[in-house]
This record gives C-alpha cells, structure tokens and sequence, in this order.
C-alpha cells in the first residue's frame, strides 16, 4: 500500500467527518447567532476539504463567501430583526390604537 495515498485518502476522510458534524451542528441549532458560528465553522471545514482535493480556487472562495460574508449576512440581518422587534410596542402605531385615538 502506497503511504502517502493512504494518508491523503485519510485526510479527506477526516475533512468530511469534520463537515458532517459541522452541518448537522448548524442544521440542529436553534438560536440564530450560533447557527451562523456554525456555519462559519461549516465553511472553515469545506475549505479544508477542497484543500485536500486538490481545488485550492475554490478553497478560496468558499473561504471568503462561506466563512466570512454569508455568516456576517446572517448577523446582521438576526440583529436588525431584533431591534425591529425591540422597538414596535413603544411605537403607538398599532390598529387599536389608531382606533382610540381617532375618537372611534
């Protein structure tokens, strides 16, 4: 047995162990700001595979999109959401209360 093809084969068997926990992680994670760890990790992870591979362009990409850009995305959007959310019940702009204060 060739050493160092058993060895590459290894590695890329690990890899994909490591992306397999990674996206179940991320798949079963309520909280919003967790999952987009996890999806970073995720994409750390896939990187790593595609290193293995021999596909080192695409390593880069998933580095940048898949680590770094998407889990940002995902930050912000959880928290304007929650300051959305946060600010609603202060602002009066509900339909009873439009109601009441049009002296219906």
């Amino acid at each position: 047995m060739n050493t160092p093809v058993a060895a590459a084969d290894f590695l890329v068997g690990a890899a994909l162990v490591l992306v397999v926990a990674a996206a179940t992680a991320a798949a079963l994670t309520r909280d919003p700001v967790r999952q987009s760890v996890l999806l970073s990790a995720l994409g750390v992870c896939l990187s790593l595979l595609f290193l293995l591979v021999q596909a080192p362009d695409v390593a880069l990409s998933q580095l940048a999109v898949g680590s770094a850009i998407t889990p940002l995305l995902v930050l912000l959007t959880v928290r304007k959401v929650r300051r959305g959310a946060r600010g609603r019940p202060g602002e009066g702009g509900g339909a009873a209360e439009r109601e009441q204060g049009s002296g219906r």
